[in-house]
């Protein structure tokens, strides 16, 4: 069975929407984008345009959007939809849960609140070789030796596997954890290319309002996988989408708990959406039974035949 996954903000590079396919899906979907959005979306991708927040989502959602029609329209329908932080949007538009202008629409709206709570000075940091458990622990030391200032509390964001932990917070407070995790034996300690706090109650207040502005906009049933992002398990109904990918930047992405709970489902070929190979490298890592491909790290003409190939479709 097949899963398609979407990256989530961090992922970027200069250029990626113009290293999509050539595919009929392809420049629809680009230009279903142009409409709904007003703009250019041939600009969002520029070395300028991605120091946005709001540039960065918009545009990793029209790649992922791009990409699983593409698929879609070469016959490789998912079954399971999977995305990180802003790559459940896509993900929800692949099952057929939220159209995808609205996707844009939320999407826009979820980065223009991400970005005005927090302009600037705060950020993500991946850290390698801890737990959960070991990363709160940290965080909490650090917390209570700074009790008088409340910008040095960092949060767990991410738990992307069960040692590669994602920290959200201010600048200084995750520069000053990197150097706590590296000495409590942290393999790797580096900041990520995301300049807002995602998934820790920082964004409580840009959450709630997301939640408000989605009553405006349509969901539906799945006709396919969900798997949500808080709870890292499948999502069945219209609600239970909206509601997941409102809040999503107030909660811990559990990312690991969802590659578990596809697999349990029976995905066995696991698709990573453009741009990237983030999250393949740790399916690769953690899930010894799939197979995980980076779909832009294959030309289109091959990746189809490939995943067909590996899915037994190709007699």
């Amino acid at each position: 069975m097949l899963a398609l996954l979407f990256p989530g903000q961090g992922a970027q590079s200069d250029g990626f929407l113009h290293r999509l396919p050539r595919h009929r899906a392809v420049s629809d979907t680009l230009a279903e984008a142009a409409d709904t959005l007003g703009v250019d979306v041939s600009t969002l991708d520029s070395s300028d345009a991605l120091n946005s927040t709001v540039a960065v989502q918009l545009g990793l959602t029209i790649a992922g959007v791009a990409m699983a029609r593409a698929l879609a329209e070469e016959g490789l329908v998912a079954e399971f939809s999977a995305g990180l932080s802003v790559g459940a949007y896509p993900a929800a538009v692949s099952c057929g849960a939220l159209g995808f202008g609205d996707a844009l629409k939320m999407v826009r709206r979820r980065a223009e609140l991400m970005e005005t709570a927090y302009p600037s000075g705060y950020g993500l940091a991946a850290i390698s070789g801890l737990t959960e458990h070991q990363a709160e622990a940290l965080a909490a030391e650090h917390a209570a030796q700074h009790a008088a200032d409340t910008r040095q509390r960092v949060y767990v964001g991410n738990v992307n596997a069960p040692r590669q932990i994602v920290m959200a917070g201010a600048n200084d407070a995750l520069d000053a954890f990197i150097d706590r995790a590296l000495a409590a034996g942290a393999r790797k300690a580096t900041r990520l290319a995301v300049s807002v706090p995602s998934h820790c109650e920082l964004l409580a207040q840009a959450s709630d309002a997301l939640l408000a502005y989605s009553n405006e906009l349509t969901f539906q049933r799945p006709h396919s996988g969900y798997i949500g992002n808080r709870g890292g398990r499948p999502l069945y109904t219209a609600d239970a989408i909206r509601d997941d990918l409102a809040t999503n930047m107030r909660y811990t992405v559990r990312w690991f708990d969802a590659l578990t709970a596809m697999q349990e489902m029976g995905a066995s070929v696991l698709v990573e959406a453009p741009p990237g190979q983030v999250l393949t490298d740790i399916a690769r890592e953690n899930c010894a039974d799939a197979t995980a491909i980076a779909s832009g790290s294959l030309p289109f003409e091959r990746l189809v035949p490939t995943i067909r190939r590996r899915l037994g479709r190709d007699r």
